[in-house]
């Protein structure tokens, strides 16, 4: 599932291609067509991202929600000569329709394509925790679900009702970075502790966004400061302990481990993130 830093670059792509323009709405697969009939020759004003969701507002108040989950494919083609005819199972189709350069965009695979009302996309907002990328958040809102949560860690960092747009490569690396083992109960982490993961995911994701790639290793970790070969992942970037298993720690070399946690697999380095022990006296 795309990461937060993907939506935003996403967001960042659809407004670049198609806000404040004229765009025809279209839905050849046919899931979306009512709502598309009903968009079809307005103006997208707008597209903006909260964690995981992306929004795209057009006149009076009417949001299209999209929530690509695990398959999910929106492709933005900007500047094109002509528009093809689509190809597969396209739910929503935007193609600018004024006389400014001609883009379109497909979207495939989605789990959620709708059309809601302000209140509605506002409901939605009000169940996901700060979003790490936006200026506007206060991380106290999840820093509150944390504290009281004996949880593991690495799972509350996953639920995007405590902290969104944060996925399964960021939670492993920011819990690295700050030497916090993912099944430590949240409630035995210090303000300071979780302020420091928050101010740090809030550089990370925000040079995902203008990447395009997750980059976690510290400036003395990277292939060329180490002499070692860059890494090979269909994921890219270069990371300290993600999809690591068995491969020594770039940091001590000790063994990258991995488990799972909440259905998802988890990764740490024994050495660098040891086993919490509590020091209260009973």
């Amino acid at each position: 599932m795309p990461e937060g830093h993907t939506l935003h670059r996403l967001a960042g792509d659809l407004s670049r291609a198609f806000a404040g323009r004229l765009v025809r709405v279209g839905s050849p697969q046919g899931r979306f067509e009512d709502s598309a009939a009903l968009l079809d020759g307005q103006v997208l004003e707008r597209a903006e991202s909260w964690g995981k969701h992306l929004f795209m507002t057009f006149p009076a108040e009417r949001h299209v929600h999209v929530h690509l989950g695990l398959y999910g494919v929106f492709a933005v083609h900007e500047d094109v000569e002509e528009v093809p005819a689509p190809v597969g199972q396209v739910r929503l189709r935007l193609v600018t329709a004024d006389a400014g350069p001609t883009s379109y965009a497909d979207l495939r695979g989605a789990t959620a394509c709708e059309l809601m009302t302000g209140e509605q996309r506002d409901a939605i907002l009000a169940r996901i925790g700060p979003d790490p990328i936006r200026q506007d958040q206060d991380p106290a809102r999840a820093w509150d679900r944390i504290r009281r949560s004996k949880a593991a860690v690495g799972g509350l960092l996953m639920d995007q009702a405590v902290l969104a747009g944060v996925g399964n490569v960021y939670r492993a690396e920011v819990l690295f970075r700050h030497r916090i083992h993912p099944l430590r109960p949240g409630n035995t982490l210090r303000v300071g502790q979780w302020q420091a993961i928050w101010d740090d995911l809030v550089g990370l994701m925000a040079e995902g966004v203008r990447t395009g790639r997750i980059d976690t290793v510290r400036p003395e970790h990277t292939p060329e400061a180490m002499g070692r070969p860059p890494r090979q992942d269909d994921h890219g970037g270069e990371v300290y302990v993600y999809r690591r298993t068995g491969q020594p720690c770039l940091v001590c070399g000790s063994t990258v481990r991995t488990a799972v946690l909440q259905a998802r697999n988890v990764f740490w380095c024994p050495r660098c993130q040891p086993t919490f022990r509590s020091r209260a006296v009973r």
